[in-house]
């Protein structure tokens, strides 16, 4: 055990140091990421939000509180990352678009750093894959033509260890109000399925 941890804690000081793509964002590298061995689950989003950069910590924004309302943890329990796992598909924030929103993760992050932190955190038994650039990477060819269609099939991924979620930012307030199953039929099989887990 205590070498499983220190070859994770050394490939985390590793990508935490990475600067690959230094000059091609709106700021500076800071990469952002939450690991320990035995963690059983793993939060996979798409990229740190500003609140996070500044903070280096997170889903530390009003999604964050959306997010964890939505698993029913407490914030101790959702920043014990000997339990739960936060690795976005892109570590650093991106920077916004010309109208304001998050650009999307760096392409170049998830494939030079994912593999070797999913490999080094084998007990992983739940994978929530928020938005669409987590759940591309994590269920592939599975992954439906659209966000929608992929949560609607959330069963069928469920059996394989993943649970794909729209984004808890406020933006997608008009998703939830029109898919209202996503509330009332995906929450609860989550809620009980992280608290079996923790």
């Amino acid at each position: 055990m205590a070498q499983v941890t220190a070859d994770l804690n050394t490939y985390l000081e590793e990508l935490r140091a990475c600067r690959i793509c230094a000059g091609q964002m709106q700021r500076f590298p800071n990469p952002i990421v939450r690991a320990a061995p035995g963690a059983r689950i793993l939060i996979a989003s798409q990229a740190p939000g500003n609140l996070a950069d500044r903070s280096s910590k997170p889903f530390a924004d009003p999604s964050g509180v959306r997010l964890r309302n939505w698993m029913g943890v407490s914030e101790a329990e959702f920043y014990d990352e000997s339990r739960i796992v936060i690795a976005p598909m892109g570590f650093c924030f991106p920077g916004y678009d010309r109208n304001g929103g998050d650009l999307p993760p760096m392409k170049v992050c998830a494939p030079t750093w994912r593999p070797g932190l999913l490999e080094r955190l084998p007990d992983l038994e739940l994978v929530l894959a928020i938005g669409g650039y987590a759940q591309r990477w994590h269920l592939g060819a599975n992954a439906s033509k659209t966000l929608t269609e992929t949560v609607r099939n959330w069963r069928t991924h469920l059996e394989t260890g993943i649970l794909p979620t729209p984004h808890p930012s406020w933006r997608n307030n008009a998703w939830l109000k029109k898919n209202p199953w996503f509330e009332t039929d995906i929450l609860p099989v989550l809620r009980q399925r992280v608290r079996d887990l923790l």
